[in-house]
């Protein structure tokens, strides 16, 4: 577009000022002093504005064509300076020019400087043939207008003085030498990826135009009565300006090499002009010859070599075409066999749409013959709903301005067997028509959909993914904004569904998901969304009615649905499903939303599992807080201020030393100890693995054991674990492992296991203990009497050991009630032939009550309260604990362990009022 506008800015100026020369010249410029002035001083000015213009482009330009400009510029430089010589003797000294004068020869080197520039940018020729015709070419130029010249006015002219030789000679030269020029004009052409085509085309045609005012100035009538200023001048003044401006007039980039119909039109002129010049000068020899004119010597030689010329360029004309033909054969047929060996169909398509060439392949691709296609349209084989868009496109490919080369188009074309196939076309114009080179891309396309499909949906069960969930729920807020609920999300997790692939194989995990996601589908209503997040967890988008009866309905429904029986490989499987609810509220978004139903579903989980929680506020808070407290325990771990008391487990009949419990504790920022138990209900649970506090608690307890029984002391030790961490994943396993690197006999390790379970967890729990029981450990239920137990479920257990908790053993002897309560856990126990362990024992007389009713162990205060390793060993070294501190006061045995940082806690422990239990124990 730049280009364009300096072209046209140039035009602008230089067309008016030829204009208004050529009217000045024709009213003969008001005064023959102006006429001498603007016809001698005027044409030197318009040359030297030329010569200027083409200097300062060579300047900017490198190689030919930098040196092309400068030759035209001295070309015109020249030009300038034969005029101006002409006007000092017309103008200021008033005399006429003598001739042969010195601005003859500035005119005379006026054309080889010009001759030699536009060879600098001719197009060479290629091969020895190119390069005879062109040769012939030139001379079939040049001589014809040198013949046609002489016989019409250059012998005349040479007739008119033949005394002065030089004057003859210059007389003679003005016209050959533009007969080389016109020769050059005529024939030349330019380098098509020259950037200043447009610019050297403006150039010709200023060369032009001072070359025909110079034949008209040879001209006898003219050359004879010319005076300066007249309107001959005006053709010199045209030639100079359009000089002046061609070098501006070229683009800034090359121009695309795409043949238009002026180029075609001057190549196929360009190509011509030597018959043409050659039939000329024929016809004008034999016009002579039948006008019954005597011929002239000069006449019948130059025309006889241009006719021999012609013959021998037209002999080489043919050899060429010749060679060229059997060129074009060889390429063709490599061209055939391109075309035919490619997998690619190939179709040509006039403007119309009318098929005029298909290839080949066209019969494996497509099915069809290819005589079957040529000739119908291309829209008959293109999938309806794509027509009028494929149209569209072709037809703005065409019409497009800058005209591109190539486009491509998608679409799908019909085969022979009435299927439609997907096809990529590279579309390219081929005449006033267009080329297609198409192919077959269903199979990519159906991979292409398979992925975006993919991408969205669970692989397995071929329900959305968390992805697309999510955005459903975006749109299903963005659509319902404004009613109060919107929608409502659930969040299901199978319950026990790790048991059963761990038992039957991922094979049978996987089935037993794609039977729960079908069931899922067939329970929920149209319009909502089912999705798989993962594992056994899913979810699923409520957007009818959103009320939280509805929605609990629909809720218990899928309860029960997924707590049926499956039916896998002829064997019935059984799980049971937590869910977790949340509805939405104004301004919340779709992670939020998401988030609160995971919420309600782990408090579904932690519940006892096969339940339906409903979100609540305080569950977040609750959320926070296990993570801040999740937060500190990683701290405590990572600084080491965690450390592990032990307190004995006494022999009530001899007073010794049988076991040790270990209790967590945590020192605070001013070293004091405080209890730790919150870290211990944080850890594990669900399906998580088993954290690392609870297997480093593990490892220390295992290895300080094994040295106390590597110095002589025959003890066990006891961990007071929460049952969701026992039923977490792998945590046999674990202790498994830990009991092997330590070699500590299982026996001497018991896991006590707090039994405030129920439903699936109690037999998942169940589950665990006889797996621990193989493993030789031994397990003890602690606090029985203060949880959800029963006697069918205390039956189920395998264990070793019932700890009475204690809340009844601090009112045995003071309260009647639960003494009886106490004595019949005691017979119960023991007809069960397990050990009983007593809590909380803290005065001689609550042991000596409990020896009576057969409880076999106590552990308390009265014996000791928790103690480091130093302090163990001090009490492992003693032969009957409970005398020697039977005798003792409280105050004793507090400032016995104030070295260890428990006196303050025994204290407080001592000053606190009898503990009376919340609830009766299930007996």
């Amino acid at each position: 577009m730049s280009g364009t506008r300096a072209r046209r800015r140039a035009l602008s100026v230089a067309v008016p000022l030829c204009v208004a020369y050529a009217i000045g010249a024709l009213l003969g410029w008001g005064s023959p002093t102006v006429s001498l002035t603007m016809g001698d001083f005027g044409l030197a000015a318009a040359a030297g504005g030329a010569a200027v213009s083409c200097l300062v482009r060579a300047a900017q330009l490198r190689g030919r064509a930098g040196l092309s400009w400068a030759l035209l510029g001295i070309s015109a430089c020249m030009v300038a300076v034969g005029n101006g010589i002409w006007g000092w003797y017309e103008v200021v000294l008033g005399t006429d020019v003598p001739t042969p004068g010195p601005a003859d020869w500035f005119f005379l080197f006026f054309a080889p400087p010009a001759i030699t520039g536009l060879l600098l940018v001719a197009q060479r020729p290629k091969g020895l043939a190119a390069w005879a015709c062109m040769v012939l070419d030139g001379w079939l130029i040049a001589g014809s207008l040198f013949t046609l010249g002489w016989s019409m006015a250059l012998a005349r002219t040479a007739d008119g003085d033949r005394t002065d030789a030089l004057k003859i000679a210059l007389t003679l030269a003005y016209p050959v030498m533009d007969i080389l020029l016109v020769s050059m004009v005529l024939g030349l052409r330019v380098r098509a990826g020259s950037a200043d085509r447009a610019a050297l085309n403006v150039a010709l045609v200023a060369l032009a135009v001072t070359v025909m005012s110079d034949a008209l100035w040879t001209t006898p009538g003219l050359h004879g009565g010319y005076r300066s200023g007249e309107l001959l001048d005006a053709g010199w003044f045209a030639g100079s300006v359009l000089l002046a401006v061609a070098p501006w007039m070229g683009d800034a980039t090359p121009p695309a090499a795409t043949p238009s119909g002026g180029h075609r039109t001057f190549s196929m002129l360009s190509a011509l002009t030597p018959y043409i010049a050659a039939a000329v000068c024929t016809a004008g020899v034999l016009g002579d010859a039948v006008a019954g004119r005597q011929p002239d010597p000069v006449v019948l030689v130059a025309g006889g070599s241009v006719l021999v010329v012609l013959v021998l360029r037209q002999g080489i004309t043919l050899v060429d075409n010749v060679f060229m033909a059997q060129e074009l054969a060889v390429q063709e047929s490599h061209f055939r066999s391109l075309v035919q060996g490619s997998s690619d169909v190939i179709m040509i398509a006039a403007k119309d749409g009318v098929l005029q060439y298909v290839s080949h392949a066209v019969r494996r691709v497509y099915g069809f013959e290819p005589e079957e296609l040529v000739g119908t349209r291309l829209e008959l084989l293109i999938h309806p709903e794509d027509g009028t868009r494929v149209q569209c496109d072709l037809r703005r490919f065409l019409e497009e301005a800058g005209r591109p080369t190539m486009t491509r188009i998608e679409c799908r074309i019909r085969s022979a067997a009435g299927t439609w196939l997907h096809t990529e076309s590279a579309v390219n114009r081929y005449g006033d028509g267009i080329i297609l080179n198409s192919r077959d891309v269903t199979d990519r396309v159906k991979l292409q959909t398979q992925l975006e499909h993919d991408a969205f949906h669970d692989r397995l069960t071929d329900l959305p993914n968390r992805a697309l969930f999510e955005d459903r729920i975006q749109h299903a807020l963005a659509q319902r904004r404004g009613v109060t609920p919107t929608i409502a999300v659930l969040f299901l997790d199978l319950d026990g569904f790790k048991a059963v692939n761990d038992a039957g194989g991922h094979a049978v995990g996987d089935e037993l998901l794609v039977q729960a996601a079908r069931r899922l589908e067939h329970a929920v209503r149209v319009g909502d969304t089912v999705a798989r997040f993962g594992g056994d967890e899913f979810a699923a988008l409520l957007v009818g009615d959103a009320s939280p009866r509805a929605i609990r309905e629909i809720a218990e429904r899928l309860l029960s649905t997924l707590s049926a029986p499956y039916r896998i490989n002829d064997q019935e499987v059984r799980v049971a499903a937590s869910i977790g609810i949340a509805f939405s509220t104004p301004d919340i978004d779709p992670a939020d939303l998401m988030r609160n139903a995971d919420l309600a579903m782990y408090r579904a989980k932690s519940g006892g599992k096969g339940r339906v929680e409903v979100y609540a506020p305080q569950m977040h808070i609750d959320a926070v807080r296990r993570v801040e407290r999740a937060a500190r325990q990683r701290r405590a771990l990572h600084e080491k201020r965690l450390t592990i008391l032990y307190q004995p487990v006494v022999d009530l009949a001899t007073g010794r030393v049988r076991d040790v419990e270990a209790m967590l504790r945590r020192r605070d920022d001013r070293s004091a100890l405080v209890g730790a138990a919150e870290f211990i209900r944080l850890s594990g649970g669900g399906d998580a693995p088993m954290p690392p506090l609870g297997r480093w608690l593990l490892e220390e307890v295992v290895d300080q054991t094994v040295r106390w029984r590597a110095a002589g002391h025959d003890v066990g030790a006891s961990l007071s674990l929460p049952a969701r961490q026992v039923t977490g994943p792998g945590f046999v396993e674990v202790v498994d492992t830990v009991l092997r690197r330590s070699a500590l006999p299982p026996q001497a390790l018991t896991l006590e296991i707090t039994e405030n379970v129920r439903g699936e967890s109690a037999d998942e729990l169940i589950d665990r203990i006889v797996a621990l029981k193989r493993l030789g450990l031994k397990v003890s239920v602690d606090d029985f009497g203060t949880g959800q137990s029963s006697l069918a479920y205390l039956r189920r257990m395998p264990i070793d050991t019932l700890k009475i908790d204690r809340s009844f053993v601090a009112e045995v002897g003071s309260c009647p009630h639960l003494t009886a309560m106490t004595s019949t856990i005691v017979r119960l126990g023991l007809d069960l032939g397990l050990t009983l362990v007593a809590s909380g024992v803290e005065t001689p007389d609550q042991a000596a009550i409990l020896r009576e009713m057969g409880c076999q162990r106590g552990q308390g205060f009265l014996y000791s309260g928790p103690l480091e390793e130093e302090g163990v060993l001090r009490v492992l070294g003693r032969e009957d604990l409970g005398s020697g501190l039977a005798d003792g006061s409280a105050e004793d045995l507090v400032d016995a362990l104030d070295d260890h940082g428990l006196g303050a806690e025994l204290a407080e422990g001592l000053e606190r009022p009898p503990v009376v239990p919340v609830q009766r124990p299930q007996v």
